[in-house]
């Protein structure tokens, strides 16, 4: 059996017309002699509505509550879609992630998957029906329901696709593929016809909105290959897959942004062992990732600390770290919200020197400040001050002639 997964974000089932057209491209996907499972986002920003409306009864909605009331939307997707394809007369069930399988711990709003048992979808796909899966959540041992974060229905679709060993998994969007630079920001930005995880992965994970991180990884260990499409028009898209060798690709292969950065510094802070841990545990227990780390070298046995949380968890962290830098006789705790992240990525940064001197001086032309830098092997990222961000990706897109083929 031949199966193919596609999934369907929130755009593309905004609103009966839509959801009319998604059924149109499934029923022909079928008949390309496909067993099709797909996946479903909420309609357009039915999320964002929820959210607003448990907070309007209150404050901190309880997280068990809130992942019951959010699921609601995908479980609407999946009943409609399925409703327009059996008016097409093409079989089709819609299954909660629960009733497809889909176990995950109880980390409420932000579940991790910990198990997939696939029998109910092998049954409906051998029984010839297109079986439409709510994305974005799944269900504990408890029988709770539980979701993904936001941007977790990819997730949903590529661990749906790696358990069915389908032929790949296609994410449908709003846009045609992946950019050199989000193209909102960089008119100029060229479709990618085909990217290598790593470098997907690390675009996504310093902002590029088109894939979540979690599904990129997954296909990457799985060796699942993802096609990203347009919803709304016809295209090649952008394959997700292996890389080639590194010589023969491009060394910069886009550009990635985020806004949503905020920072915590730390001065005068002692330098001995278990210093570091004493101020990141109570984060890590929290549930508060930290991004870049940047320590100062020692003088005088003091030495100065900065990190980059998101904004939305900045209270939050610095109500964790201010006992601690009380305890350790830090000199100064200070914060910031203003800041952005861009960064240039690509594999074949590891293997030619140069990268960072250039990147440093394009921004350097654009009158640009660096806060803060990271690096890996593929990737450069820079800190700036977040009123500056845009100018920053069309200088490096520029400089790095992005837009050339």
């Amino acid at each position: 059996m031949r199966v193919l997964v596609q999934k369907y974000g929130g755009t593309s089932v905004a609103g009966a017309e839509r959801i009319r057209a998604v059924a149109e491209r499934v029923a022909a996907s079928r008949a390309d002699d496909h067993a099709i499972v797909v996946v479903v986002s909420a309609m357009g920003k039915t999320t964002d509505e929820l959210i607003a409306l448990a907070r309007s009864v209150t404050p901190d909605p309880e997280p068990r509550e809130l992942d019951l009331l959010l699921s609601t939307g995908e479980t609407v997707s999946a009943t409609l879609l399925a409703m327009a394809l059996r008016a097409r007369g093409c079989p089709a069930v819609s299954l909660t992630a629960g009733q497809a399988g889909i176990r995950t711990n109880a980390w409420f709003t932000r579940a991790r998957i910990t198990a997939i048992h696939p029998e109910r979808l092998e049954r409906e796909l051998q029984a010839g029906k297109v079986a439409i899966v709510t994305g974005f959540q799944g269900i504990t041992d408890e029988a709770d329901v539980t979701t993904l974060g936001r941007g977790g229905s990819d997730t949903t679709a590529v661990a749906l696709a790696c358990a069915l060993r389908a032929e790949r998994c296609e994410i449908y969007t709003d846009v045609d593929g992946v950019y050199t630079a989000d193209p909102r920001v960089v008119p100029e930005a060229r479709s990618i016809p085909r990217i290598a995880y790593e470098e997907m992965l690390e675009l996504a994970q310093q902002g590029a909105k088109v894939m979540h991180p979690r599904a990129v990884e997954l296909g990457q260990v799985y060796n699942m290959p993802i096609l990203v499409l347009s919803s709304f028009v016809p295209g090649a898209g952008t394959l997700i897959a292996a890389g080639g060798p590194v010589e023969i690709r491009r060394r910069v292969q886009g550009i990635a942004h985020d806004t949503d950065v905020a920072k915590i510094s730390l001065a005068g802070v002692p330098d001995r062992p278990g210093i570091a841990h004493a101020i990141f545990a109570p984060l890590a227990e929290a549930g508060v990732s930290v991004d870049v780390i940047v320590q100062t070298a020692s003088f005088e046995g003091v030495t100065d600390l900065s990190f980059t949380v998101a904004r939305g968890d900045l209270q939050r962290a610095v109500a964790l770290v201010q006992p601690v830098a009380e305890t350790i006789h830090a000199s100064k705790l200070a914060s910031a919200s203003d800041l952005a992240k861009v960064s240039i990525v690509g594999t074949g940064i590891q293997s030619a020197p140069g990268y960072a001197a250039r990147m440093f001086g394009i921004l350097s032309d654009a009158g640009i400040n660096i806060d803060m830098i990271t690096t890996s092997d593929i990737r450069i990222t820079c800190v700036v001050p977040r009123d500056e961000v845009q100018r920053a990706v069309k200088a490096l897109h520029a400089g790095f002639e992005l837009d050339k083929q």
